[in-house]
């Protein structure tokens, strides 16, 4: 980790005003992540179950699996693994005698890579898998065959003998060391990945972790004995100790939580984990509810809607589609006379970048995301602008790939997605409809306004009115012949002037005097059709 990133000041803030628990990371007090643990959430990436082959689809060359959701889950060929005759064996025996350990297990024939599902499993058998991509839209849960037990400093994976190290850390020296370390303590027939925050961790550290992996695969084996599918085996870590358990490193600085409970649960969490962190957890009491405290709210209503300013005048525009998120990249009212247009473009372009990579971790954006940059015509700041593309994307933990600008100024980014994109409504209620979806027509303004002409010129003794109305309802009763406000000079016998305001809502009717004092009408008269 370089020396800028060592200077950005990280904070978790935990809110749970609403049922569901809301966590928000900031880092230099802006706004980059925003996760909600709903409490009516059922599956989660890395649950286990143990589910029923319901049918195979041989055009797909994929199987959908019961596992207790409204939608069957879809299992492909390629998340099989190599092995997944050797672990649909073990599940077996487990679950008819109890088997336990798979340390001296035979490995059975390997699946190739390229093959058919219907030669490895088969309808109605029993199956662990875990849950690899949550629900998204009409789609049920994504799952492998692949398990995996995610931990602080390691990555426990089953029936396997590698020993793989993240290609963030790129000491070869601390690479060697670690691989060793991890080999002198590995169970056999289990791999392991060693994560970034492995590095310079000792044995020791990194032996406590791994026992507490083993444990959690112990425990899932065991649950499978005697068992009927669907079942959940195991449960994945809670949306705030896997947050713990991926952010937490030398950087962080505060966490600060508003409940009572969730404050235990992170320190408990800190000091198993991380004891000399347990100082930075702090409980926050303030009437005042902590996202308003800390500014989140404020950000989170300016970040999330489909209109996003950034600054000096450029904007984004963000639309969700089922199959893609598409950005448009607008430069407002961003132009420096001392410029070229093409230096503008790309002034506004690196701004943009900046604030689409916040978003895409901010809204959890996954899949293939379209970026409509402001049009370049120099190769070389084509290049820059890949180049910073790719540096503002560097903090992002979520798999990506990001393509070369392409020949009608397109960027494109594939991003992992493993649950549904964060989307929050901020939505006022609607003046003129109140909230009802529904508008009066004009002819039952056309009533109102007759039963006010009534009142003021009958009742009321007003010499001349005018009426503001918009432009839809004015050229309603002022167009045709005879028009409606020409029936209206007739029957009163007197001129009466209908002006259109554009800004006028359409329900909108304002009276005014012969002075262009506005009349209020303190009990506006009506009539239901």
């Amino acid at each position: 980790m370089d020396n800028t990133q060592n200077e950005i000041i990280k904070e978790i803030i935990i809110s749970t005003r609403n049922q569901d628990v809301q966590v928000a990371l900031l880092e230099d007090k802006k706004l980059m992540e925003f996760h909600t643990e709903k409490s009516s959430a059922q599956f989660s990436v890395g649950d286990i179950y143990l589910g029923r082959v319901k049918k195979i689809m041989p055009g797909l060359n994929a199987a959908f699996v019961d596992v207790g959701s409204e939608r069957e889950a879809f299992l492909h060929y390629l998340d099989l693994g190599i092995n997944a005759r050797t672990v649909n064996n073990f599940v077996s025996q487990a679950i008819e005698n109890g088997k336990r350990s798979i340390n001296h297990i035979q490995f059975l024939e390997e699946v190739p890579k390229n093959g058919k599902i219907s030669d490895v499993i088969t309808s109605g058998q029993s199956v662990m898998v875990q849950v690899a991509k949550e629900p998204i839209s009409t789609k049920g849960p994504r799952i492998t065959t692949e398990i995996s037990f995610a931990g602080r400093y390691l990555v426990l994976v089953p029936f396997s003998d590698k020993v793989s190290v993240s290609q963030k850390i790129k000491s070869n020296e601390e690479r060697k060391r670690l691989r060793s370390a991890v080999q002198s303590i590995r169970p056999r027939n289990f791999g392991i990945i060693i994560r970034t925050v492995a590095e310079n961790k000792s044995v020791e550290e990194l032996s406590s972790d791994l026992d507490m992996l083993r444990y959690r695969w112990d425990t899932t084996v065991e649950n499978l004995f005697a068992s009927k599918p669907p079942l959940r085996l195991a449960q994945e870590e809670n949306k705030i100790s896997s947050l713990l358990r991926d952010f937490l490193n030398d950087s962080f600085h505060a966490i600060y939580v508003d409940n009572q409970d969730i404050f235990r649960e992170v320190k408990n969490y800190l000091h198993v984990h991380a004891p000399e962190k347990e100082g930075i957890v702090t409980l926050y009491n303030d009437k005042k509810p902590i996202f308003d405290h800390f500014s989140v709210a404020r950000q989170i209503k300016g970040s999330f809607g489909k209109v996003v300013t950034v600054r000096n005048g450029v904007y984004l525009i963000i639309e969700h589609t089922e199959a893609m998120h598409v950005i448009d990249v607008n430069s407002g009212n961003r132009v420096k006379s001392t410029q070229t247009p093409e230096q503008n473009a790309l002034n506004t372009n690196m701004i943009a970048a900046a604030e689409i990579a916040r978003q895409l971790r901010l809204r959890d954006m996954g899949g293939i995301i379209t970026i409509d940059f402001v049009d370049l015509h120099e190769a070389g700041n084509k290049t820059t602008l890949n180049k910073a593309m790719a540096d503002f994307m560097r903090n992002d933990k979520a798999k990506h790939t990001i393509l070369p600008l392409n020949k009608f100024g397109l960027m494109q980014i594939t991003r992992q997605r493993v649950r549904q994109a964060t989307i929050i409504e901020n939505t006022e209620q609607c003046p003129t409809c109140k909230g009802t979806g529904k508008i009066k027509p004009p002819i039952v303004i056309e009533d109102e306004i007759s039963n006010a002409l009534d009142f003021l010129f009958e009742k009321q003794n007003e010499p001349k009115v005018s009426i503001v109305t918009h432009p839809f309802v004015n050229a309603y009763l002022t167009k045709g012949f005879p028009s409606i406000r020409l029936k209206w000079c007739m029957k009163y016998r007197k001129f009466i002037r209908i002006s259109a305001n554009q800004s006028s809502r359409l329900n909108e009717v304002h009276y005014l005097n012969e002075n262009n004092d506005e009349i209020i009408l303190w009990s506006e008269p009506t009539t239901e059709r």
